[in-house]
């Protein structure tokens, strides 16, 4: 998979640990942005971490699977 998404998580984020887990488990590609580092990204996901969001501008937020992460690739493709 060519593509890298950025990946909105933070550090002690429960849900976002297994976000990773399943992005790394399907092979797909991410750059981790911490939000913590920026307060436009703390009031933007906040409460919505994890995100996924790819070269286009498409958000994907948690609750997902390998296999819907990949649907919503496939989506655009």
């Amino acid at each position: 998979m060519a593509e890298s998404l950025v990946f909105y998580t933070t550090a002690g984020c429960h849900l976002c640990e297994q976000a990773e887990s399943i992005l790394l488990a399907a092979g797909i590609r991410f750059s981790p942005v911490d939000i913590e580092e920026d307060l436009d990204l703390i009031k933007r996901y906040g409460i919505r971490i994890p995100v996924v969001a790819d070269a286009a501008g498409r958000e994907l937020g948690w609750p997902f699977d390998g296999r819907a992460v990949l649907h919503w690739l496939s989506e655009n493709a």
